[in-house]
């Protein structure tokens, strides 16, 4: 399900490790998810800080993006809201960031 929101993004890369996906779009990496065997936990990149489930953490990675880690255990929690935000993520990885 993660995957299907950010393919509805546009064209994107992906490496895989054993243990994390890694997603980046044609400037930089935009996003990370770890499967576990009850949840999907990973980050997003994001250019404004924001406190809403899943996000369990943000922290500060430079002076325009903020790191948010995410602990999606329900479909559910697929919902609009956290596909809006991964689609800001992708914006990210296409380097809107940078203006």
């Amino acid at each position: 399900m993660f995957e299907r929101i950010i393919a509805a993004c546009g064209p994107y890369g992906m490496t895989v490790t054993k243990t994390a996906i890694s997603f980046k779009g044609s400037v930089r990496g935009f996003a990370c998810a770890t499967p576990r065997s009850t949840s999907l936990a990973g980050f997003l990149d994001l250019m404004k800080e924001v406190h809403e489930p899943p996000f369990t953490r943000v922290a500060p990675y430079t002076s325009r993006l903020w790191v948010h880690r995410f602990v999606v255990e329900t479909v559910e929690q697929f919902n609009d809201e956290f596909a809006a935000r991964v689609r800001e993520a992708y914006l990210v990885g296409e380097g809107d960031h940078r203006s």
